[in-house]
């Protein structure tokens, strides 16, 4: 597996790694409507373009067997970074993808000098409140995310360095 930065080619695999992690993961949270059109907003090609051209941004794809499994976006400031979208294809879950993904992240991260990272999960989302978990980070506080003219919980989670 090669972890490499995003470009625009890469939108359309990323579109459809969300649609269907976001399909697979919130089935329980979210309707099919919520999530069609929170992809389609969220990972719109204005809004990746945006992303890609942002200074202080990381965003790396994972690829293997030259397909795109995952990928991963988050954003610099100061000392402090918070991962905005960590996602891996539902079929490559529990392969490392999201861990290679995270440590490429956490890597960037201490190059830019930062102290800890965030991330924030759906309150609801059992397998991305477990992997964050897993991988070291504690959970700091709760925030509020609208979907679908809806209010969602989320957990914050913390990762120092």
């Amino acid at each position: 597996m090669k972890i490499r930065p995003a470009d625009e080619g890469d939108f359309g695999a990323i579109r459809r790694i969300a649609h269907r992690a976001w399909s697979e993961a919130y089935d329980d949270i979210l309707n099919d409507e919520t999530i069609t059109e929170t992809v389609s907003s969220w990972y719109s090609n204005d809004s990746l373009a945006d992303a890609l051209d942002r200074p202080g941004t990381a965003f790396l794809v994972a690829v293997a067997d030259d397909e795109l499994v995952g990928f991963c976006h988050a954003v610099f400031y100061e000392d402090e970074g918070d991962v905005l979208r960590l996602y891996v294809d539902p079929d490559d879950w529990g392969a490392g993808v999201g861990t290679a993904l995270h440590e490429r992240l956490r890597d960037d991260f201490q190059d830019f000098s930062t102290k800890r990272m965030r991330s924030m999960v759906l309150a609801d989302n059992d397998i991305g409140n477990e992997f964050y978990r897993q991988l070291g980070f504690e959970k700091t506080d709760e925030a509020e995310v609208e979907m679908g003219g809806k209010t969602y919980t989320e957990n914050v989670y913390t990762y120092a360095f």
